[in-house]
């Protein structure tokens, strides 16, 4: 087994992955309690729990066995935050790597110099390299560039904005990620593999049909036994007046319910409902009590439920409540992706081309696919909101994705790879 180093583990998502693609979970490292007595329940991985700025990398090493330069491969994801903190790399003192009032990119970067594994894998949110907003990015370009210098290693650095639908996860979850060879070597990321059913056919590729929640959940129990599931609160009972695959925009002027709302004033994951023939949206990690993806039988989605969207492997136990749960598995990285990266990683990084057969985290086709759940007239309690309401009064911002500016001083390291 090829020996992986995880920062920031949680639930393991990541780990998972690779452990799906060969690799072992040398240590783990999470400061959130919970999720480091799910990584123990669950697997015997060396786990070390607190705030990784407390945690200096000689322990990270001697937990996991390894030497620098011994890693095959650091992976994690930091916690998403305001890089406000990116302004200690100005004055390019290396020494303020060790900063215990780092963030939490700064903390990886300083395993990463200090551990110099064969490759690196470091997971985030799109946001990490909108144009205009990524400092964060720009920050970590500027600190393996001094790791390079400081250490003489080569780390370059290939980065891709993914919607793991695309690669048939059941879920559309959108991710950055940036992979880095110690030795300097190119990094191609696979190019998708599954698409909208609409686009299945055209002449440029032979993709296969999204993964859909019916394909994820659909030989689950239709309505378990938990209580914990029922959707409560002031808009639960409207739920039912929602098609599959709608959300509250249903009952605006625009669309075909009763106008109880106005367009465009909610979030989009209110009041959002899975439907059997599409992928899930994205599953949320603190969501309030209106705030889907919620299940096609109105109610909130079980853990088991969003173990599957998440691809994890089955069989995961649970020793925490639902909402703690829910937390940690809104937090995760989908491990189908995780293990689609860590094969290519082995594969193009590490040259090791042995056959792992098929994917193992891909989850079945399932069909046939049944029809929509039928929908409910509106509960008798909302039927006074019925009337006109106004707009969002602000045109829609986009957000240009997959976009960064001027990278400085190592725009070098970074090799950019469009979806």
């Amino acid at each position: 087994m090829l020996k992986a180093v995880s920062l920031f583990t949680g639930v393991g998502g990541l780990d998972f992955g690779f452990e799906a693609a060969g690799f072992e979970t040398a240590v783990a490292l999470d400061n959130d309690a919970a999720a480091c007595r799910t990584v123990r329940l669950n697997r015997d991985w060396p786990v070390l729990e607190g705030d990784i700025h407390d945690i200096p990398s000689s322990t990270i090493m001697e937990t996991a066995g390894l030497a620098a330069g011994e890693a095959d491969v650091l992976i994690g994801g930091p916690p998403c935050q305001p890089f406000s903190k990116s302004s200690y790399w100005v004055s390019g003192d290396s020494l303020r790597l060790d900063d215990p009032r780092a963030d939490t990119l700064t903390a990886y970067l300083r395993v990463l110099r200090d551990l110099q594994p064969k490759a690196f894998l470091l997971e985030n949110v799109p946001g990490l390299i909108y144009k205009g907003k990524d400092e964060g990015f720009q920050h970590l370009a500027r600190g393996i560039a001094l790791i390079n210098e400081e250490c003489g290693t080569n780390y370059k650095v290939a980065w891709k904005a993914i919607n793991t639908a695309h690669y048939g996860v059941p879920q559309i979850r959108e991710r950055v990620f940036l992979v880095g060879s110690r030795e300097g070597r190119g990094f191609d990321f696979p190019s998708p593999t599954h698409t909208a059913p609409e686009n299945t056919n055209l002449p440029d590729g032979h993709l296969e049909p999204y993964r859909t929640a019916w394909d994820a959940i659909g030989d689950l129990p239709a309505l378990p036994n938990e209580p914990s599931l029922t959707v409560g609160g002031k808009w639960g009972e409207l739920l039912p007046s929602i098609p599959e695959g709608r959300n509250y925009l249903w009952h605006t002027n625009r669309n075909g319910g009763l106008p109880l709302f106005g367009w465009r004033t909610r979030y989009w994951s209110f009041l959002l409902k899975l439907a059997k023939n599409q992928p899930s949206w994205t599953i949320q990690a603190q969501p309030g009590s209106a705030i889907g993806p919620f299940h096609w039988n109105n109610r909130k989605l079980s853990v088991r439920e969003m173990c599957r969207l998440q691809t994890l492997p089955g069989g995961l136990k649970f020793e925490c409540g639902r909402l703690d749960a829910q937390r940690q598995l809104g937090n995760a990285v989908p491990s189908l992706i995780a293990e689609i990266l860590g094969r290519e990683i082995r594969r193009q990084l590490l040259d090791d081309d042995t056959d792992l057969g098929a994917l193992k985290l891909l989850q079945p086709v399932r069909e046939p696919v049944p029809a929509p759940e039928p929908v409910s007239p509106v509960s008798e309690k909302y039927l006074s909101l019925a009337g006109g309401h106004a707009d969002h009064p602000g045109k829609r911002r986009r957000q240009t994705k997959g976009l960064v500016g001027k990278v400085d001083p190592a725009k070098r390291l970074f090799e950019r790879f469009a979806e």
